[in-house]
């Protein structure tokens, strides 16, 4: 998945970038996109939660009182990914194609690492609903352990890969 610069001018040389969320009199907005074409468009982010080692051990061996963490996480992310736009101001309300959330415990890190892709087809991309599923199952997880530690550190939630749409393909190198 190789990176694609935005082209943005005759030449070929990259656009000077702008911030489309303001206006002309730097006033917030929600982006017209009414003139965009519909696409598939695709976005995943990954971030990690790093605890205690006995409370990973508990995760793994699904010992945590309030249940399945790693299920209600993923039921989490989810959620979190169709309401979105709730939560983000500027945000469009998107009909999502597909949510898919999976977890990678890490002994030697101690850690939960959390990936997120979002697929929809439509006039706008799906970064920020990839963002905040990862957002919300770390949450979560934090949530449904923070009786037995205290100390979890969510930690770089950042998207990896987008694409669709007049910008391309992205990949985090």
């Amino acid at each position: 998945m190789p990176s694609t610069p935005e082209s943005g001018s005759p030449s070929g040389e990259a656009a000077e970038p702008k911030l489309t969320h303001l206006d002309e009199a730097g006033r917030p907005h929600i982006v017209d996109v009414s003139a965009k074409a519909d696409t598939l468009r695709v976005a995943t982010a990954r971030g990690e939660i790093v605890m205690q080692p006995a409370t990973l051990a508990s995760i793994r061996q699904g010992a945590i009182a309030k249940g399945d963490v790693l299920s209600v996480a993923q039921v989490a992310a989810t959620m979190a990914a169709k309401r979105t736009w709730e939560i983000i101001p500027l945000c469009h309300p998107l009909l999502l194609t597909g949510v898919d959330v999976s977890f990678d415990l890490h002994d030697e890190r101690s850690a939960v690492e959390i990936t997120v892709t979002v697929k929809t087809t439509g006039k706008t991309g799906v970064e920020m609903e990839a963002l905040t599923a990862v957002s919300a199952a770390a949450l979560t997880i934090y949530d449904m352990c923070k009786a037995i530690d205290r100390s979890m550190v969510i930690q770089n939630i950042r998207l990896e890969y987008k694409a669709g749409g007049r910008s391309g393909t992205w990949t985090r190198r």
